[in-house]
């Protein structure tokens, strides 16, 4: 497996971890004593802008701890350089990525319009970013395996 995979395959374990993680947290310290909470928006929004740091510092330290193995087990470095194969598939993941999302914001906010909870727009939206970020990801090791 090329490094460029694994940094990749890294990113969507931590990602999974980190988010799964922060729920299950969430779901510990405010959802489990007052069930009534979900219905608040403060909640909602302090818990979507409290997930954004956490995942970003999160990623951070594993992939400096990711470096520090990876210099330790093969004694190299690790190649930041990219050429136009990496640039055209950064590109087409991203496209996928934002295609995704944005079909989720649209169910998101759907499930406004059908008059569902404020809490049900809100897991859609989470688990719409989640996705496409995961598939955004794992597209790229498959566009590294099979070629552009």
């Amino acid at each position: 497996m090329d490094t460029k995979e694994k940094q990749i395959l890294v990113t969507v374990i931590t990602s999974f971890l980190i988010v799964a993680g922060y729920s299950y947290y969430v779901y510990l310290t405010q959802v489990a004593d007052n069930i009534q909470i979900i219905d608040d928006v403060k909640f909602w929004g302090k818990s979507f802008l409290i997930l954004i740091p956490v995942a970003l510092i999160g990623q951070i330290i594993v992939h400096i701890i990711f470096a520090i193995i990876n210099k330790i087990v093969t004694n190299e470095d690790l190649d930041h350089r990219s050429d136009e194969r990496d640039k055209l598939i950064e590109l087409k993941t991203i496209r996928i990525s934002h295609w995704v999302f944005v079909l989720g914001f649209l169910l998101a906010m759907s499930t406004l319009a059908m008059g569902m909870q404020i809490w049900v727009m809100f897991i859609v939206l989470l688990v719409s970013g989640f996705i496409a970020s995961m598939l955004s990801e794992l597209m790229k090791i498959y566009y590294y395996r099979k070629g552009i």
